[in-house]
């Protein structure tokens, strides 16, 4: 896993413009402090990615689970950032006004380690299917994971509704899948 720069960057940016057009009055408690939380640790690391990355090999072997709680909130880059937030302001803003801040703070909480936990579960099952031990050293970060449950989520308190995934419209009962597959094949890292 590469080093980023820190600093103010292009993604950081276009994300603090983005936030700066819905209004932080228009942004509810929970998701301004997971956006606020992000966007401090990408400005001050609290250490460098690969001692935050989630992995089987650093997680379960050598006994480092503070990884679990690490790795949600630290990003590869200012694009990642921006990307993952983003998704996090529209995400949040509808789902935390429907479920109210409590609820959803507890629903961010449980996500962000239940997602590293079934990470490093489909990494050891590849690890046996594929008779391939590398996989125990894919070292992951970010908030990807938390986000692509919240979208579920979000289907399930808005079904019917019709989602664009590069231009094609597709059920939002789908998209989120769609979406896992599209942003693989673009970047499978």
């Amino acid at each position: 896993m590469e080093r980023r720069q820190r600093g103010v960057s292009a993604g950081l940016l276009l994300l603090l413009y983005q936030i700066s057009q819905v209004g932080l009055q228009n942004i509810p408690s929970v998701t301004l402090g997971v956006l606020v939380l992000n966007i401090f640790l990408f400005l001050n690391p609290l250490r460098p990615l690969t001692e935050v990355c989630l992995s089987v090999n650093e997680a379960v072997h050598r006994k480092n689970w503070q990884r679990l709680l690490l790795a949600p909130f630290h990003h590869a880059d200012d694009w990642h950032l921006y990307y993952n937030m983003i998704s996090m302001l529209w995400k949040g803003i509808m789902l935390e006004r429907k479920l109210k801040s409590v609820w959803f703070a507890y629903i961010i909480a449980v996500f962000s380690v239940l997602i590293g936990v079934v990470y490093m579960v489909l990494e050891v099952l590849l690890v046996i299917i594929l008779d391939d031990p590398s996989y125990e050293m894919n070292c992951g970060v970010g908030f990807s994971g938390v986000l692509f449950a919240l979208k579920v989520l979000n289907n399930h308190y808005n079904p019917g509704r019709v989602s664009s995934v590069f231009g094609l419209p597709i059920s939002s009962k789908y998209a989120c899948w769609v979406e896992l597959v599209a942003i693989h094949l673009i970047s499978p890292g």
